[in-house]
Formats: structure tokens, sequence, C-alpha cells
């Protein structure tokens, strides 16, 4: 299964070059077959570039995902702990291997039945 993920195009240009190697959320996925990523660059961007499997996937309150990740975070501490404020819980869903797609892509020539980014993830059946 796969899941259809919406990341800032600067987030993306990390991951894609590297530099970012953990994606970071305060809610995740319910079902625990998802394997992979399919990344959406928000706008103005508005494409799908590419996807990455899943590492694995780090549940734990932020201050211990910082520490562990942070020297492949991609972003600043304090637009980590900005994000993560008030939380005590958050996720740090690892990155495999980035794939880049050839040709980006619009949403409807991924799925016909998506036709708005999603707010944070969608499933995407039969990919």
């Amino acid at each position: 299964m796969k899941v259809l993920m919406s990341i800032k195009p600067e987030f993306v240009a990390e991951i894609m070059n590297g530099n970012k190697k953990f994606e970071y959320r305060k809610n995740i996925f319910k079902r625990k077959d998802v394997s992979s990523i399919i990344v959406y660059a928000t706008k103005p961007y508005g494409k799908v570039v590419g996807e990455f499997e899943i590492e694995d996937i780090i549940v734990d309150n932020p201050k211990n995902i910082w520490k562990e990740t942070k020297h492949v975070s991609g972003i600043t501490k304090q637009f980590f702990y900005d994000y993560f404020e008030g939380r005590d819980k958050g996720f740090a869903i690892g990155i495999k291997k980035f794939v880049e797609y050839d040709t980006p892509l619009d949403l409807v020539s991924l799925n016909s039945n998506i036709k708005v980014a999603p707010q944070s993830f969608c499933y995407i059946e039969g990919t």
C-alpha cells in the first residue's frame, strides 16, 4: 500500500539532495501495510515528483525524535520544535531511497479520483 503525501517544495528539495532522511508528522496513517510514500510537492510547484520506501517509523516524544534524527533532519531545530509545539508524541518517517520521476505528474494523472492535494496524506489503491 502506498500513500500520497503533501510536502512543501523546500523540504522535497532537501529529500532529493539527500539532506533530509526523515519526514516529520504530527499524525500518521492507521494502516499497517503502508510501505511507500508518493511525494506531492505542494504549491507553488504542485506536482507529484517521486516516491520513497519507508525505512522505519519512529514514534516518540519530539525531544527524543530530534536527538535521534537531527543530523539528517534537513530542517532547523527551531522549525522542528515550532512544528511539534504542544505535542507529546510525534512521528519520523525514515526515507529509505527517494526515486525522482523522470517527468513530474499532475494529481489527476496519478489517480483520476484525486481532485485536490491531500492536506497531509491519502491512501492510494492499486499503485
